[in-house]
């Protein structure tokens, strides 16, 4: 994915107004994590958005990234996707969608699927659970470990 100046400054201005909004200081390291986990255009750990991060971020660290995507998702800007055995990635784009997640490699790819979770969700307020949202995660293999046999 090619980010433009334009899209870049698009994007600055509106991390900086969510993160305001959500109460959180806006630092450039934040702005920088954000707009490079934008940049790469797909699901990504801390440790490979660390890592993209390093030579623009001489002296950030491990904590400082998961430190600030902690106040991106707070703020509505990423969005935390449980990958399968204890891995977390993160995903640039927040709005409702769903994921596939190959059990073989790993991959996590966005689902765009209309699925009515409202019965679900209604269920969950049942019980007395406070609803922040939800989403369908479909385990299988991607289409190359498919191919593999």
């Amino acid at each position: 994915m090619t980010v433009t100046g334009t899209e870049t400054t698009s994007t600055t201005e509106q991390a900086t107004a969510a993160l305001r909004a959500a109460g959180y200081r806006v630092t450039s390291q934040r702005l920088l994590i954000h707009q490079t986990l934008v940049e790469l255009g797909r699901h990504v750990s801390a440790e490979e958005l660390l890592g993209a991060v390093a030579e623009r971020l001489p002296n950030v660290s491990l904590p400082t990234v998961y430190a600030s995507l902690d106040a991106l998702e707070e703020a509505g800007l990423v969005r935390r996707v449980a990958a399968g055995r204890g891995r977390a990635l993160y995903d640039s784009r927040p709005v409702d969608h769903h994921h596939l997640v190959c059990r073989r490699c790993g991959a996590v790819e966005d689902l765009d699927a209309p699925v009515p979770l409202d019965r679900a969700l209604a269920s969950a307020k049942r019980e007395g659970f406070a609803v922040d949202g939800a989403e369908v995660v479909v385990h299988g293999l991607c289409a190359s470990c498919a191919a593999e046999g």
